[in-house]
């Protein structure tokens, strides 16, 4: 640039201008970063998923407001980037937290650190998930059970084994089918585990005979009927085979 321009603000020579003015000048009459006066944010007080538009997101997550709530209602200006906001709560009511963000922006090539002021509502509101797990509402239901000839195994022994391929089975499904599982019932025969997805369910079975060579057998019952459509509930049966070195009981002749 010609070393003999100067900002039309501040008279300093040697730096890039736009329309006359240096980017620190132009930061200084720029608005770099907003928030809304008051937002909400949507919590499921039973499992902490957020409500996102019609969808609910990061279910387990914690009830407490952190920045993945806070930061996405920051708006910036034209060309700024926004770096990172470090939020701090500074008054709250068991309703509404009063949150400061320093926000850390860029704006051509001058870093600058922009105090936000944030107001939270939080609405409380179970979502649809919990509402039908409180209900005990299911669709599906898996049955996790031993051999079919019968293990040499006690009724304590046999849930203990099952119970431990079922939360093997957990940490190896995908989330939404944890998600779906509604409830667990133990039982002499093994447990019987509720699901309010019949996918999710399906999914599980197909893990199960692929993780644990389980035999899978799969029943349905008429439940009702719905929009003028019959509406069944899936069972999945499934039989893990027994242990090495657990006999199977004889059989008298």
């Amino acid at each position: 640039m010609d070393e003999g321009e100067f900002c039309v603000v501040c008279g300093r020579t040697g730096r890039p201008l736009v329309d006359g003015v240096c980017a620190d000048c132009a930061a200084d009459r720029t608005t770099l970063a907003t928030a809304p006066q008051r937002v909400v944010v949507t919590i499921c007080p039973t499992c902490g998923s957020r409500r996102v538009g019609q969808r609910w997101e990061g279910a387990g997550s914690s009830s407490a407001l952190t920045a993945s709530d806070l930061t996405p209602h920051v708006r910036v200006g034209p060309e700024v980037g926004l770096r990172h906001v470090d939020w701090e709560e500074v008054a709250s009511t068991p309703t509404v937290r009063e949150f400061e963000g320093r926000a850390r922006v860029g704006f051509r090539g001058v870093e600058r650190t922009v105090r936000v002021p944030m107001s939270v509502r939080i609405d409380s509101r179970t979502c649809p998930d919990c509402s039908r797990k409180s209900g005990r509402y299911f669709t599906a239901t898996l049955q996790l059970r031993g051999p079919a000839d019968g293990p040499a195994e006690k009724a304590p022994a046999l849930r203990d084994r099952l119970e431990g391929q079922w939360n093997r089975m957990l940490q190896d499904a995908r989330p939404d089918w944890r998600k779906a599982v509604s409830w667990l019932e133990p039982l002499p025969e093994g447990f019987d585990a509720y699901f309010t997805d019949t996918l999710a369910a399906r999914g599980m079975a197909r893990l199960a005979k692929a993780r644990f060579g389980a035999s899978v057998k799969e029943s349905a019952t008429l439940f009702g009927r719905k929009d003028g459509r019959d509406v069944y509930r899936v069972t999945f049966c499934l039989r893990f085979p027994r242990p090495p070195g657990v006999a199977t009981r004889s059989v008298e002749q």
